[in-house]
């Protein structure tokens, strides 16, 4: 599934953080296909999958031929009551995440939803207000860090001074469009929020996180739809451009122009740059190599060139960690406060962009 973006489900090595039956969680609004790299993550960290929820009969029958061990419930309602169900895994329409994010918080579950986690201010608005009320989290999926070992490991270098302070991140995110394959909703921008609401969040999550930022100012923002006239609503290309509140800068593009004849769904790279050194993240393909192995990280400091070829080697430990938090409620994953500014900065970049074409 590498050569389709909407469907990719990485699988990594079992690392349980808890066993059988100790933390259970549920999945349901399967209108994503991200909703199978959530549960791999969980079920791979030892959580039990007990629930599937869709409205739709054919989006649970695929749903349990990946999971058979969960069971089918008649109703959303059979999951939030649910008593063992701690955790609520969703992958729903971009614009109705949010709505479902505080009915799970409501019932007093936590909530993990896939990127965007949001499309609107005032839905950020309205989380910020349940998350503070009712205690819950509302963890976000922006699976180009959290599930890619190279994008982990540049994390781990980072920390260890590989490259001295963070100055500049540079994303580029191009993905497969494989419209015949897309939802109706995906092209509606009042449901999947733009380019830069959707896919850019992925960006601007990587830009806060590896500078450190706790805030940033979107400096500048672009939108196109350059050659997909039959879909007026659809961004087909966006850039943006960040100042971070700590003097980092950041710009990335994303765009929906990956040619067919690329072996992967999009030629993803990070380029980080230091006071002291940089690393480039090839993520999911090395492209125009024989083996085409993504997770590619090159590391260039004071000590010399190094590349290290990451598939298998580092894991995913978001999943265990976050696991945890939702038991000792503590934030080793990622702050509540970070998920929420990522949406916010996405949000912005996206209302606040130019039309170009």
């Amino acid at each position: 599934m590498k050569a389709d973006g909407m469907n990719y489900a990485p699988k990594g090595k079992p690392r349980p953080v808890v066993g059988p039956g100790e933390f259970f969680f549920s999945a349901m609004a399967l209108d994503h296909g991200h909703i199978y790299g959530m549960c791999n993550g969980l079920i791979e960290a030892g959580a039990t999958l007990k629930y599937v929820y869709d409205p739709d009969p054919d989006k649970v029958a695929r749903f349990l031929k990946a999971f058979p061990q969960a069971i089918p419930a008649q109703s959303k309602q059979e999951v939030l009551s649910d008593q063992d169900t701690r955790l609520v895994a969703a992958a729903a329409i971009t614009n109705l995440r949010c709505p479902l994010g505080l009915e799970v918080m409501e019932a007093g579950k936590d909530y993990f939803t896939d990127k965007a986690p949001l499309t609107t201010l005032a839905q950020l608005a309205q989380a910020r207000e349940t998350v503070k009320r009712t205690g819950r989290k509302y963890m976000v999926y922006y699976s180009e860090r959290l599930h890619v070992e190279s994008a982990v490991y540049a994390g781990d270098l980072i920390r260890q001074g590989a490259i001295g302070q963070v100055l500049q991140v540079i994303g580029l995110g191009p993905h497969r469009l494989n419209a015949p394959a897309r939802p109706e909703w995906f092209f509606v921008r009042e449901q999947y929020g733009g380019i830069l609401c959707d896919i850019g969040s992925h960006q601007i999550e990587q830009f806060l996180y590896y500078t450190g930022a706790r805030d940033a100012t979107i400096t500048s923002s672009q939108i196109a739809n350059y050659a997909h006239p039959q879909y007026p609503e659809l961004d087909d290309f966006g850039d943006c451009m960040l100042l971070g509140d700590n003097g980092c800068t950041g710009y990335f593009r994303v765009d929906w122009f990956t040619p067919d004849g690329l072996r992967s769904w999009g030629d993803a790279r990070t380029l980080i740059l230091g006071s002291e050194g940089y690393i480039e993240l090839r993520k999911y393909i090395d492209v125009a190599t024989q083996d085409g192995q993504g997770d590619q990280l090159i590391l260039v400091n004071g000590e010399g060139e190094q590349r290290f070829s990451l598939s298998g080697q580092v894991g995913f430990p978001f999943f265990g960690q976050l696991i945890l938090d939702c038991i000792h409620r503590t934030e080793l994953a990622m702050s509540q406060a970070h998920a929420f500014k990522a949406a916010e900065l996405c949000v912005r970049a996206q209302m606040e962009a130019r039309k170009i074409r």
